[in-house]
């Protein structure tokens, strides 16, 4: 399935003979047959023709909009995938055991992921991690003992502050940073995987909202006003795995220079520019392409993407049943 970006504001997205067309103002024209577009994605103020919104809603492509910057703005929804009856049960399981045994398989996967990401590009830069992978594997025991979501949480931070420390060590010197910062985001490294991460979350959501669930009621994380909770679980044990080693591949491969970001005069932040932009979704895309074998449910290779789809057919028919186990998170090697 493909993926499109559209970064030119002056952009124009419609449909002919049965395909997503994008004109761009350099007179370039894309096409892509509609069967295999599964979403498109909308950075600034490009345009998209009222044939083209029924298309998408119709044939359920997703279609979602950001700022220039990689923000989050919202989405088209169509009602095609509303099942009541799996989000009755879905909200009957929050805030129980239930709950508690998925957060502690999403995060105990989250932790190990990160420990995994530190170990391999430790090895790189011939850094010495051991000490904080150790203390790492040390909270994975705790956040699978923990009696409550809340406790399991607390151990979490604490493991993600280690994790971001030493993540920053690892990294070229101009692009050394100091720990995880957003809204805006004050470095580079972090304005890439606040991107990732925003991208990641919202391809959750898609995958989320077309098998019936409800992407606002979460497991793990407290409800918030307007933010999907249940997108958020889900992306957990993804982070570390998909964007952050995708930062980190960019830097330290030299794939993207200082030149590519800046900073706006009246305002805090480091933003990606067009070229920086287009660096950075390409190398996403390719990423979610990518073929592995880390989830054991099944027996053949899956591109990341179809990998996060399988994740969400897992947790369905553990709500379904009431059954944790069915419910495997991601622990790569």
């Amino acid at each position: 399935m493909s993926y499109l970006y559209v970064q030119d504001n002056k952009a124009k997205i419609g449909v002919e003979a049965n395909r997503i067309t994008v004109h761009y103002a350099d007179g370039i024209v894309k096409k892509i047959p509609v069967e295999t577009l599964e979403s498109v994605n909308i950075f600034g103020n490009a345009q998209m023709t009222s044939q083209c919104v029924h298309t998408c809603l119709l044939k359920g492509i997703q279609v979602v909009y950001y700022s220039v910057g990689g923000s989050y703005f919202g989405r088209l929804e169509s009602t095609g995938y509303v099942n009541v009856e799996r989000q009755r049960m879905q909200d009957a399981v929050y805030n129980t055991d239930f709950a508690l045994a998925i957060g502690k398989k999403m995060i105990s996967a989250k932790v190990h992921n990160q420990s995994v990401i530190l170990s391999r590009y430790a090895r790189s830069r011939q850094a010495d991690c051991k000490r904080t992978i150790a203390l790492m594997k040390g909270l994975i025991e705790k956040i699978q003992n923990s009696a409550s979501i809340s406790q399991m949480m607390g151990f979490e931070g604490r493991a993600a502050k280690m994790y971001f420390e030493e993540l920053g060590k690892l990294v070229e010197p101009e692009f050394t940073f100091n720990g995880r910062n957003r809204r805006p985001p004050l470095d580079p490294f972090n304005c890439m995987i606040s991107l990732g991460y925003s991208l990641v979350m919202n391809e959750f959501y898609g995958k989320i909202q077309s098998r019936g669930l409800n992407p606002y009621f979460g497991l793990v994380y407290q409800d918030k006003e307007r933010h999907p909770t249940l997108a958020s679980d889900m992306m957990e044990e993804w982070r570390a795995v998909i964007v952050d080693s995708v930062a980190l591949s960019l830097i330290n491969g030299h794939e993207i220079s200082l030149e590519e970001f800046y900073k706006l005069d009246d305002k805090p932040g480091v933003f990606l520019n067009d070229k920086g932009m287009r660096i950075v979704l390409k190398k996403l895309d390719i990423k979610m392409r990518t073929e592995t074998k880390y989830l054991e449910s099944v027996a053949y290779r899956t591109s990341f993407r179809q990998a996060m789809e399988l994740q969400v057919d897992a947790l369905v028919h553990a709500i379904e049943e009431r059954n944790p186990e069915r419910y495997q998170p991601v622990w790569i090697r």
